[in-house]
């Protein structure tokens, strides 16, 4: 259900944006390409924040299993 809400907020802001676009003329598809480019250079940001973030929890991991390795063979 919160899947079909975002959806349909996304598709009227979608309308909105389009509406506004015709409104302006020819200044409504820089407008509506500046507002699209803008979302899309904030999600791709953050995709690549949440891999560094997994990058580091991994190495983190790896980091942690090779320690207690060492320290099992020295016994």
């Amino acid at each position: 259900m919160k899947t079909l809400l975002h959806f349909l907020l996304f598709l009227v802001l979608a309308f909105v944006v389009i509406l506004l676009a015709v409104l302006l003329g020819d200044l409504g598809a820089w407008y509506f390409a500046w507002l699209i480019g803008t979302a899309m250079i904030v999600l791709v940001s953050a995709a690549g924040a949440a891999l560094l973030d997994t990058q580091e929890e991994h190495a983190e991991a790896t980091r942690t299993q090779a320690q207690a390795g060492r320290g099992n063979r020295a016994l």
